[in-house]
């Protein structure tokens, strides 16, 4: 079995301002999946840039 290893990630705070419709899809989702706000726009972020291909 692998050695299990927790290493802490360097996390930032910022500010964005969002159209209301935008942040009411999100609402959806993240209640829909069980997980935070937060959590659900940082996963979407890291998909898009993870898919990006410009």
């Amino acid at each position: 079995m692998a050695d299990f290893k927790p290493k802490k990630t360097e996390k930032s705070i910022i500010s964005i301002r969002i159209d209301n419709s935008i942040l009411e899809k999100i609402d959806e989702f993240s209640l829909k999946y069980d997980i935070s706000r937060n959590e659900f726009i940082v996963q979407c972020i890291d998909f898009a840039l993870k898919n990006y291909n410009g």
